[in-house]
């Protein structure tokens, strides 16, 4: 009996131990409950900061091309609704300026230029000017330009003649237009003449490709965008550029006329000329630039060694040259394959 009431004080002691911890860690409950602290103003977030030399985002105007409308009417200096009507305009297609920031894409973002001027003073023009005496400097206005268009036609402009000679895409192109002059056969070449007066007037002479009749323009020869040959050119070489008309001047041939294989103005010149077929100079003039020292006589109008040359002589007793013999096809009289010959007997290039 006596150990039974050992053992039941020993657990009792036990437990009490056990749950006085947990006595102590709960509050007490009929302690007034401390008031509720008050709650703190919500603090702006502040702005993350910019790192060093980094430019805050553009503000592009949300009002797009609507904005721009506003003033650029139809009777503004400036007028712009024509862009409408191009390629650019078209807002559905993702690769169109209108698709993204509609004017302001390449004008840049401009919040200075549609703010009202104070009195007195001039708008602040848009962060690129394509014309006019703000101008942007060329190479940010290419920038803009090459930005989209630098492929195909145009990836060799850089270290291009023109890129060079710092021309901007917008002396050629004209953008506020349904039809860029410069993309249409009959108002090109007039674009192209405004710098380039030397070949304007070639083109104006007797004999000249038919690029006042629009049937050719420079664009078909030239690159204004860079090329792989000289001058612009569209192939790597002038008789390639040739041969892609005069095919039947390509060859190979059994005999070479070696001027022809070098260079094709050798003889001709591509602009205009005063002679027949574009020709340098009137032969037989052109032919003794090289045969001074040929088989016949050397004077340029000497006939006398010419095979059925029908010599005569005058009343004076001297040597009668045949009309024929001088005004008519010169050399090419008989010489008439000067650009080659696939005749076992066109050494000479007689046929």
């Amino acid at each position: 009996m006596k150990r039974s009431v050992i053992l039941v004080g020993g657990l009792a002691l036990a437990m009490a131990w056990a749950v006085a911890p947990l006595l102590a860690a709960e509050p007490d409950q009929t302690a007034p409950a401390a008031p509720p602290a008050m709650e703190q103003p919500a603090q702006p977030a502040t702005p993350a900061a910019m790192p060093d030399g980094a430019a805050a985002a553009p503000e592009y105007n949300p009002l797009g091309a609507k904005a721009c409308m506003r003033c650029h009417d139809e009777t503004e200096a400036y007028p712009v609704l024509s862009i409408l009507k191009t390629p650019h305009a078209v807002a559905g297609d993702p690769r169109t300026p209108f698709a993204a920031h509609a004017c302001e894409t390449c004008h840049g973002a401009s919040p200075q230029h549609m703010e009202a001027p104070a009195k007195g003073q001039k708008r602040i023009p848009p962060t690129n000017v394509f014309r006019g005496p703000d101008a942007s400097p060329v190479a940010q206005r290419n920038a803009v330009c090459l930005d989209c268009h630098q492929s195909g036609l145009r990836m060799n402009w850089q270290g291009s003649q023109h890129q060079s000679n710092d021309i901007a895409c917008t002396n050629c192109h004209t953008i506020h237009t349904q039809k860029d002059p410069v993309l249409v056969k009959i108002s090109q070449p007039p674009v192209c003449f405004t710098c380039h007066a030397e070949q304007r007037a070639d083109s104006l002479r007797q004999s000249h490709h038919p690029i006042r009749e629009g049937k050719v323009v420079c664009s078909d020869c030239h690159n204004p965008h860079g090329g792989p040959g000289p001058k612009l050119l569209k192939e790597v070489s002038v008789n390639d550029l040739c041969y892609t008309c005069h095919m039947e001047k390509r060859g190979p041939f059994l005999f070479e006329h070696q001027p022809v294989r070098e260079d094709c103005t050798n003889c001709h010149t591509p602009h205009g000329s005063s002679q027949a077929r574009l020709l340098k100079e009137r032969m037989p003039y052109l032919c003794q630039d090289c045969h001074g020292n040929g088989s016949h006589n050397g004077a340029p109008f000497a006939g006398q060694n010419l095979p059925n040359a029908n010599l005569s002589l005058n009343a004076n007793g001297q040597l009668q040259v045949p009309q024929f013999q001088i005004n008519a096809k010169s050399c090419a009289s008989c010489h008439s394959q000067v650009h080659g010959s696939n005749s076992p007997a066109g050494l000479f290039f007689t046929r």
